[in-house]
């Protein structure tokens, strides 16, 4: 291109003329499969349309909602919930008054006495029970120790859904980079396409190399990959976000959201999983502290009337009995100290989970706000590499054309522009990540 515009100087007219009549005779030539390329083309525009039409699209809040009342794991974790409140049933019912009836039908030899019957060949025995709990401290430590299972199961719940939420943030982040990512690429891959074919037209005609033809189809190839790839990035985030809202199918983001980020530091103690820690450290305070009241004694009455049909001739229709049950544990073998040990190490490792949690939370909310200052800085200057970028390649291409530059030149404008263009789409992509992270390390997401 650069010897075109030394050795034919004032030529442009004639150019002008040539290549008008050179577009001419291909234009005819592909009147042939014409009809071909349209027919094509109408169905490829038809399926896209119908991909796009059934396709369902979300914004953020609508896809974080979705995906926390959907999602299969938080109804796992509201099933913890609902068995956590059923174990407290059954506890709870060890401590309360039982009421019990057992009939039995006895079939044996009958045993007489002259005319008198002593035990008579089929007896039935009904014997009512009703049980009183007067003094049981370890089903009364159970029945507390129930309860804060279901706190822990709470806020277990809790933090599955803020879990669930994260990853659906960050899926549909992932489908408007991405998304970003297939518009520069499709961009690139036209002005690649463009300068191939004004290299082709010049090849064609006898006024370029082979050489330059061939470096600007190369490029648009190149392009035509990249466009493919980002196409399956993107099919790929959006099969992703619909399995996390639940639903049976892709789904689509529309934009990217606004974050509002706080300027106080807020506590730590905000998020679900330093709560979670610290209703499991609370729960396993009471057990351990309630391993004195195992050594308790226990006292429980009883009261059992029976009735005896037909009766014997030594044996009462209507009999009862009444019991107080008295219980003192002596000698277990070192059984309740083993236990109590046993919870002890369970309270500490708890604790000091929770201590290196806090500690890495309050490093979350420091990175999380040293990242967004960054990126923040890195986006701006993306934003301007990018303007100046595109500047280039504008005044490449003209000089190009009007055979000031090469194609080299013009090649190598494109693909830097190509790449400032991808950094800036990173670079966003980037800040929006990093305000979300700083919100969860606020414990501000979800709301």
């Amino acid at each position: 291109m650069h010897n075109f515009g030394r050795n034919h100087e004032g030529h442009e007219g004639h150019e002008e003329k040539y290549l008008v009549w050179l577009r001419g005779l291909r234009a005819l030539r592909g009147l042939k499969d014409l009809r071909g390329r349209l027919a094509a083309a109408i169905v490829l525009v038809a399926a896209t349309s119908a991909h796009a039409q059934t396709m369902e699209r979300l914004t953020f809040q609508q896809a974080i909602d979705r995906a926390t009342r959907n999602n299969p794991t938080v109804a796992q974790a509201m099933a913890g919930i609902m068995r956590a409140e059923a174990i407290l049933q059954q506890v709870r019912s060890s401590s309360l008054p039982v009421l019990s009836l057992q009939t039995a039908v006895n079939v044996t030899n009958p045993i007489k006495f002259g005319d008198q019957t002593v035990v008579p060949g089929v007896q039935t025995q009904t014997t009512p029970s009703f049980g009183v709990p007067i003094l049981t401290p370890v089903a009364w430590a159970q029945r507390n120790q129930a309860g804060d299972q279901i706190v822990v199961a709470q806020q277990n719940e809790k933090d599955v859904r803020r879990q669930v939420a994260i990853a659906a943030g960050q899926t549909y982040l992932a489908i408007i980079a991405r998304r970003r990512v297939l518009d520069l690429n499709t961009r690139a891959r036209d002005n690649a396409r463009a300068h191939f074919e004004f290299a082709n037209q010049r090849f064609q005609g006898g006024l370029g190399s082979r050489l330059n033809m061939l470096r600007a189809e190369q490029e648009m190839l190149s392009n035509e990959t990249r466009v493919e790839e980002a196409q399956l990035a993107i099919q790929l985030s959006q099969e992703a976000l619909g399995v996390l809202v639940g639903t049976d199918g892709p789904v689509d983001a529309v934009d990217y959201p606004n974050f509002d980020i706080p300027d106080e530091l807020g506590q730590v103690t905000n998020r679900t999983d330093i709560q979670l820690v610290i209703a499991r450290e609370t729960a396993a305070q009471r057990v351990y502290s309630d391993s004195w009241k195992d050594r308790l004694p226990s006292l429980n009455a009883a009261f059992t009337p029976s009735l005896l049909e037909p009766p014997g001739l030594f044996a009462k229709a209507l009999s009862w009995r009444a019991q107080v049950l008295f219980a003192v544990p002596l000698v277990d073998s070192g059984f309740r100290a083993g236990e109590k040990a046993q919870r002890l190490a369970d309270l500490n490792t708890i604790k000091f989970e929770r201590t290196n949690l806090e500690r890495q939370a309050a490093s979350d909310i420091r990175t999380a706000r040293d990242a967004v200052s960054s990126t923040t800085r890195a986006f701006a200057q993306a934003q301007q590499a990018t303007d100046r970028a595109n500047q280039v390649v504008q005044i490449t291409d003209v000089a190009c054309r009007e055979g000031a530059s090469t194609n080299i030149e013009v090649l190598d404008a494109q693909r830097q522009a190509r790449d400032v263009e991808t950094q800036a789409a990173i670079a966003e992509d980037l800040l929006k990540r990093a305000q979300l992270d700083l919100l969860v390390a606020l414990g501000r997401f979800p709301q």
